[in-house]
């Protein structure tokens, strides 16, 4: 059998990266595209990656988009999971398969969409307790509410395989909180953690959104990688031990934690790094906490609890790196670094 002709986007950014390292490492002998929109992200790309063949445009290039879905077999779209037109791009794409030339299709989304509560209430900080789960809850995961986020997207792609179940297959991917060093040719770092280290850094202590009682999973970037891989591998032999369509909704976690313990952790490390002059933490409203980040709110103080059952039934998907807690002194180094501390 032919190796698969497969497009990716977004392989310059943290998770596209880390997936396609683990891809291109495991197949070399796939035949890889990736979408790339400018000379110098295609120049590390290339330098890490010779093999790939580079399609030049961004994620507004909806007749480029269209051409490369429709020619591939499988696609990876890791790029910004809330760009309308790329994903509608993508859905015109694979219309173009057949049940004989079928595609696979795995999108990129995120457990922001189980934040709807937090969102519609507008209080953060608190701990709500409902949670999802991929697996007898999967149902409800592709029916999320419409003011839902990224929910605007991830129904582009579900409707385009619910179209034409017999020609494309789709699968999307939900990560929680990700962390870790990325391995790609580009943004090697995530947000979260990262951008609250940063935040104490600069106001020299540290704070918590509220009560800081909110919850939400957790998953190390080369951990998630590796449930890409096993879909992508899935997809070669035409669809293998994955669920898709309706069932091809895959949450991917290792565990939970309490936000207010990585803010105290984020302070603790501070400190004991010297960066800060008291390990102390402040409980801050919501107007300060949008002072600090416009999306802080949401990304410190929100809910997000999704449990991650799928992946582990079906291809024994099981996380073997670190805890977020256990990298924050890393993570808080990292950014102290940056800032030019």
């Amino acid at each position: 059998m032919a190796p698969p002709k497969v497009f990716l986007t977004g392989v310059t950014g943290y998770i596209g990266g880390d997936g396609l390292f683990a891809v291109a490492q495991a197949h070399p002998d796939w035949q890889l595209s990736a979408l790339v929109r400018n000379k110098d992200k295609a120049a590390q790309l290339t330098s890490k990656y010779p093999q790939i063949r580079v399609v030049h445009g961004n994620l507004d290039s909806a007749d480029l988009i269209e051409e490369e879905v429709k020619n591939a077999d499988i696609v990876y779209h890791f790029a910004d999971c809330d760009h309308v037109g790329a994903a509608q791009a993508i859905a015109k794409g694979v219309q173009h398969h057949t049940p004989e030339r079928p595609v696979w299709l795995i999108h990129t989304s995120g457990t922001g969409i189980l934040t709807v509560e937090d969102q519609r209430a507008r209080s953060y900080g608190i701990e709500r307790p409902k949670d999802y789960n991929d697996w007898e809850g999967v149902s409800e995961l592709v029916n999320l509410p419409a003011d839902a986020f990224h929910r605007n997207v991830d129904e582009i792609i579900i409707h385009a395989g619910q179209q034409n179940s017999a020609s494309v297959h789709t699968a999307v991917v939900c990560p929680p909180t990700i962390y870790g060093p990325g391995r790609g040719p580009g943004n090697t770092k995530s947000v979260q953690a990262y951008l609250l280290s940063a935040a104490v850094l600069k106001r020299k202590k540290g704070f918590l959104v509220g009560k800081g009682e909110n919850v939400w999973h957790q998953v190390h970037v080369q951990d998630l990688s590796n449930v890409y891989l096993a879909l992508g591998e899935a997809a070669a032999e035409g669809g293998g031990k994955a669920t898709w369509g309706d069932e091809g909704y895959y949450l991917a976690e290792n565990g939970s934690f309490v936000w207010g313990d990585i803010q105290r952790a984020v302070a603790q490390s501070a400190f004991d790094q010297k960066l800060i002059p008291s390990p102390e933490v402040e409980s801050l409203d919501d107007a300060q906490i949008t002072e600090i980040l416009s999306v802080g709110l949401y990304a410190w103080g929100s809910n997000s609890r999704g449990h991650a059952i799928r992946a582990r039934k079906l291809f024994g998907w099981t996380p073997q790196q670190p805890k977020l807690i256990d990298l924050i002194p890393d993570i808080v180094a990292l950014e102290a670094k940056d800032l030019g501390l």
